[in-house]
């Protein structure tokens, strides 16, 4: 067992037991579950998370945290620390369609690295991206990195690894959860006025409020969005040419590292290196680990899989390797029915899974934990009504739900370029150079938009919260998929710009709400209804016509999270009825 603590030496820690109190309790200390630790500290709020396992994860899991992740980790001043253990901001990003490891390049897809694209946002600064690049990095390090910025620079954090929740009892001012050790089955119970379940896709938490899952099928899914013809007879047709039968939905993992990457660098370093048969290897670290994942056919016995032999098969080439970590796994496509309720909440995985396409699955939780975060600061500083709460639900599953679909999409496309497949592809002769190309031309028809989503990562809005304050009339941003559309319509992210000083606009918001102001208009009387409710607010005078432009009013009210609450060309007429409605008091 061991139980790291924010105030200990590492010897301490790992021995240390959670207290009998707590102000929020979180259960799982995964990225999720660390990030709400983050956030809950940035406001000031003692937070107490275990986790049941010994340690930080050895899967690797998620390999990149995309670019409004890495905002919102500015925003808690841990963004540039996490980069340290990412893949080097000067390695480009490739994405290749290959044969096998060894074979022919069918397509491929090429992005610039971190560097080149933080100096093409601050060229563009038009609004249209996000004011921090994604970052390629496994959660075997991004979990400790984590962890270890929560443990060194936190005043009111701590994690306790080895300790599983058994169960828990709410009453109407808090939770009492049930511990086990689970080195040495020692019990104890932690009363705490919250309590976030950040447990994965088996929650406990979710089970014991018997919340139950939406979950979508990716065959129906197909013939809805995309019109394939009898896509899964196709896809059978093509695995009786590779002599294999059909795949039943199960995937096996293999993560591994090796002294001489030479066997998977035919191609130059490469993120993504794929093939029609279905598999795809994962540089998680451009140098020397890596992670296979590929189709398990319909009967396998995963538990008789030889990893190494598995990996040869499918690259087409045998070289030394040290197994980390092999396993089978399902991927699911579902959302939670609710996302909790009372003193007791739900966040990550425990609510949403979806494949691994497009990367939505911690990304999403990154988002949940931001949002669930400064709610549940605002109800114990005392200003906040438990309209927050229930507003963080509505809004988070709408994006749980958006998420999902795009990822069971981009799954859709990977499933049509498996349809390409032909054995002819591996061929030297005359049919194989033309089966080459026309299976090439299809998979760059088909496109790389899992990697280019950018309006599924900036672009969602709360358009229907009850703490936004909404508009009558106009229009509001098309929902697209592959860009975000700048706006400051109630609800979105606004644009992320640098001013003419060289500061960017984010930096200057606050961790309460900021009202941003670009003309001269008297904001006294709904600074004064801010202070009567106890809400925080900040006024940020900006005179900067490119921005104004962008941010379509004089004033614009911006939310904890980094989303519009209100905007208007003069100060709102009613400022309490406005100042009630955004900190979950609508219903008066």
């Amino acid at each position: 067992m061991s139980g790291p603590t924010s105030r200990r030496s590492e010897g301490d820690r790992r021995t240390s037991q959670p207290p009998e109190d707590a102000v929020v309790l979180v259960v799982g200390a995964g990225p999720v579950g660390l990030t709400l630790a983050l956030e809950l500290d940035f406001h000031g709020i003692d937070v107490v998370l275990v986790e049941q396992n010994e340690s930080t994860t050895r899967h690797p899991k998620m390999d990149i945290t995309n670019g409004r992740s890495m905002e919102l980790y500015r925003r808690l001043g841990v963004a540039d620390d996490l980069r340290k253990v990412a893949v080097p901001a000067d390695h480009s990003i490739k994405v290749s369609w290959v044969t096998n490891a060894v074979g022919w390049e069918l397509a491929s897809f090429e992005y610039p690295g971190v560097d080149h694209t933080h100096e093409r946002i601050k060229q563009q600064n038009d609004g249209t991206l996000p004011l921090e690049p994604a970052m390629r990095v496994s959660q075997v390090l991004l979990e400790p990195a984590l962890r270890d910025l929560l443990l060194t620079r936190s005043r009111h954090a701590s994690v306790h690894y080895g300790w599983a929740l058994e169960a828990f009892d709410e009453t109407g001012d808090g939770v009492t959860a049930h511990l086990v050790c689970r080195a040495t089955g020692a019990r104890r119970s932690v009363r705490a006025k919250y309590l976030v379940g950040c447990d994965g896709a088996n929650s406990r938490v979710r089970r014991q409020l018997d919340i139950g899952l939406d979950e979508i099928e990716l065959r129906r899914l197909i013939a809805k969005e995309i019109g394939l013809v009898d896509v899964v007879g196709t896809l059978a047709r093509s695995y009786a040419s590779m002599r294999q039968l059909p795949p039943d939905g199960r995937f096996f993992l293999v993560h591994f590292t090796v002294e001489d990457n030479s066997a998977l660098t035919r191609f130059d370093a490469v993120w993504h290196l794929q093939s029609p048969e279905g598999w795809s290897v994962i540089s998680q670290n451009d140098a020397d680990t890596y992670t296979l994942h590929a189709p398990l056919a319909m009967g396998t016995d995963a538990d008789a899989i030889d990893p190494r032999e598995f990996v040869y098969e499918r690259l087409g080439v045998r070289f030394e390797m040290n197994i980390l970590v092999a396993n089978a796994w399902t991927p699911r496509l579902v959302v939670a029915d609710s996302f909790g309720r009372g003193r007791t909440w739900l966040a990550g995985d425990a609510v949403h899974q979806v494949t691994p396409t497009g990367g939505y699955g911690m990304n999403t939780g990154v988002g949940d934990a931001v949002g669930l975060g400064w709610a549940l600061a605002a109800q114990i500083q005392g200003w906040g009504e438990p309209g927050l709460l229930s507003a963080y639900a509505q809004e988070r599953r709408h994006v749980a739900i958006r998420n999902r679909d795009a990822a069971a999409r981009h799954s859709v496309v990977r499933a049509a370029i498996m349809s390409t497949y032909r054995a002819a592809m591996h061929s030297e002769g005359w049919n194989g150079e033309r089966t080459r190309r026309e299976i090439g031309r299809k998979i760059s028809d088909l496109g790389n938009l899992e990697n280019e989503a950018l309006g599924i990562e900036c672009g969602y809005r709360y358009g229907d919260s009850p703490i936004v304050c909404h508009e009558v009339g106009g229009t509001a941003p098309q929902y697209r998929t592959d860009t975000y559309t700048p706006s400051t319509w109630p609800g979105v992210r606004p644009p992320s710009i640098y001013l003419e000083d060289g500061r960017a606009l984010f930096d200057l918001l606050h961790r309460g709400f900021t009202l941003l102001r670009f003309a001269d208009h008297e904001v006294s009387a709904l600074i004064d209804a801010a202070a009567e409710r106890g809400v925080p607010l900040e006024v940020v005078d900006i005179r900067d016509a490119h921005a104004r432009r962008l941010y379509e009013r004089d004033l614009v009210l911006v939310r904890p999270d980094q989303h519009v609450a209100w905007r208007g060309d003069e100060a709102p007429a009613d400022p309490i009825r406005v100042v009630d409605r955004i900190r979950g008091a609508h219903n008066r």
